[in-house]
């Protein structure tokens, strides 16, 4: 019985660095969707604030982002800029936001960017 516990310990020791090495896939923006008008009316609101240029409600509306993770297609850095939707009750900035590219595309998160889905409006 003793044999049998060193042994899976020293198996679980062995393969220790490699399951630590493993990270999880970075989740990818897949072509998803969302038609604006099936946006929360917050996030619609921020959309519109976007189209006029302010004023905008958080400080750090328009930061750059980053695309670290690679979640939308590759472009130069200052591409992409991001927004905050407001959530109820929420006192914080929340998970919610609007990425916006050069281009006008717009993308919204509402699980702060584990999926991103374009917007069609």
């Amino acid at each position: 019985m003793i044999a049998r516990i060193l042994a899976a310990l020293a198996l679980a020791v062995a393969l220790a660095p490699a399951a630590i090495a493993q990270k999880a896939p970075a989740p990818v923006f897949a072509g998803a969707e969302i038609a604006f008008s099936a946006l929360p009316a917050e996030a619609r609101e921020t959309v519109r604030l976007i189209h006029k240029g302010g004023p905008f409600p958080y400080a750090r509306d328009g930061i750059i982002f980053s695309n670290r993770e690679e979640l939308l297609p590759k472009q130069k850095r200052g591409y992409y800029r991001e927004y905050t939707v407001k959530t109820p009750g929420d006192r914080t900035r929340g998970a919610r936001r609007i990425v916006t590219g050069s281009a006008g595309e717009l993308y919204y998160s509402d699980d702060h960017y584990q999926h991103l889905r374009r917007i069609r409006e």
